[in-house]
């Protein structure tokens, strides 16, 4: 077995609204950062795997994603896989 850590990335989708990110944008425009604009809000999240190969890691992490991580009718996700180096 292998480990791999993934990072990934949650997101709402484009067309949904991002009260989060409406907030922070007008706390900017406060802070004197007019050019700031459209910030979105989301989750960051990393987790380590243990697999055979970068391939079935790969999977299990899209499968997490798909049935925990992110709700697909809001969110969109990306994520990345790295094999760990001892």
């Amino acid at each position: 077995m292998t480990k791999f850590q993934a990072e990934i990335d949650v997101m709402p989708k484009k067309e949904i609204l991002d009260p989060q990110g409406k907030a922070v944008t007008g706390s900017m425009k406060n802070l004197g950062l007019a050019e700031i604009q459209n910030v979105r809000i989301g989750k960051h999240i990393t987790l380590e795997i243990e697999a055979d190969n970068a391939e079935i890691a790969h999977s299990k992490v899209d499968e997490a994603c798909k049935n925990l991580l992110a709700n697909l009718i809001m969110e969109s996700y990306t994520f990345k896989v790295v094999e760990v180096v001892a």
